[in-house]
């Protein structure tokens, strides 16, 4: 042992911790960003929802907000949650295959399904059960025409499904003349979407709308364990990473690509059933109106992880950019009221976006760097 180092006088080299001490809180996030800690998109994300609910609770403090920022808000903000997750999760399933796939007609479909629906329910008093499961096999329907034109007949997804959102939009208003469906029967449906309070813990809690665990919680807990522990799973990532690959591989990269169209084409139709209960009608532009719902789906799922070229994409990523948005958009309305903060909410969710882009980039090239250096050059003689 040095002789130096057991003089108790002896000066201990600069930057040297002593012997058993624990690094600090700096120093071991300095190391984990180092390491590439935010090359996780989750862990951005996380990171982000932590800076906006603290930038909210100084602003709510200071006296500078609208309304109470607190949990009950926060909770009801969650009535949005649901679409706009349901649909990230069913563009996460289309753009992991790969091969520029992407479904511009989400939003039209939950237009058409929802319409559909409601004058089966409404007019017609279909059950609840045979009116939803009509609805489950439109969409079913409607996702398969966009595999099969995208899958089978090589058609780019981008056009396909460009061209089947004019057709479903336009469907969806000429069946009732541009006109909502409502009625004592769909009104009902309204206390599928309102809060409720949890049981057994419930009085310690916010109100949480029922539709986080009637209809997005399945959905969630379904897509994962159908991407993550089936073979159907496996088969879409592959497909995804490399389509010539997974076809000497024995994969049908055609049934694979349509099968996620189909499974947006369903998930599209669950949120065709919330929004007409949501709304308590159904209307021709639920799905179309504004800005739509395709285009904030597709920003979510990109934006939780999905890689815009395939074959990456995690269900958790998806949800957490979806709570962010979420959150962000009731944030900037009690900053920033009335039309201007509608406003504001796209050129947020831009900025967003494009941070965390920069950010996940910027982690992933100390990774790089590592990977592409040469190999050390051994000096040993022979």
């Amino acid at each position: 042992m040095n002789a130096a180092a057991q003089r108790p006088g002896a000066q201990r080299p600069a930057g040297q911790r002593p012997a058993g001490q624990r690094p600090g809180a700096v120093a071991r996030l300095r190391t984990w960003l180092a390491e590439g800690g935010l090359s996780d998109r989750r862990s951005v994300l996380v990171l982000l929802l932590l800076v906006l609910l603290a930038a909210m609770t100084i602003l709510d403090a200071s006296g500078m907000t609208t309304a109470s920022f607190n949990s009950d808000y926060l909770a009801s903000a969650l009535i949005n949650l649901v679409p706009l997750a349901l649909l990230a999760i069913a563009e996460l399933f289309v753009i992991t295959t790969g091969n520029g796939s992407i479904d511009l007609s989400v939003g039209s479909m939950v237009s058409l399904v929802g319409m559909v629906f409601g004058i089966l329910y409404g007019v017609a008093e279909w059950s609840f059960l045979g009116a939803a499961t009509a609805a489950l096999l439109l969409g079913a329907l409607l996702g398969a025409v966009n595999g099969v034109l995208t899958a089978y007949f090589g058609y780019p997804a981008l056009i396909t499904t460009l061209a089947t959102y004019y057709a479903f939009a336009s469907i969806a208003l000429v069946i009732t003349d541009a006109s909502p469906v409502s009625g004592g029967r769909i009104r009902d449906l309204y206390s599928a979407a309102q809060s409720i309070e949890l049981p057994l813990i419930g009085a310690y809690l916010p109100l949480v709308p029922l539709g986080v665990f009637t209809f997005l919680l399945p959905v969630v807990v379904i897509a994962w364990i159908v991407l993550n522990r089936t073979t159907y799973g496996r088969a879409l990532y592959a497909v995804g990473t490399n389509e010539t690959a997974a076809r000497w591989a024995g994969i049908d990269t055609r049934r694979t690509q349509l099968t996620a169209f189909i499974a947006s084409g369903l998930i599209s139709a669950l949120v065709a059933i919330y929004t007409v209960a949501q709304f308590a009608s159904a209307r021709p532009d639920a799905g179309t109106s504004g800005a739509g719902m395709a285009l904030p789906a597709i920003t979510i799922a990109v934006l939780g992880g999905v890689a815009i070229t395939g074959g990456i994409g995690r269900v958790g990523g998806v949800v957490l950019a979806a709570l962010l948005i979420v959150w962000m958009n009731a944030s900037i309305l009690i900053v920033v009221p009335g039309n201007t903060g509608t406003q504001l909410q796209f050129l947020a969710l831009a900025v967003v976006l494009i941070g965390a882009s920069l950010v996940d980039a910027r982690s992933n090239r100390p990774r790089r760097r590592r990977r592409d250096a040469p190999a050390p050059v051994s000096t040993t003689m022979s």
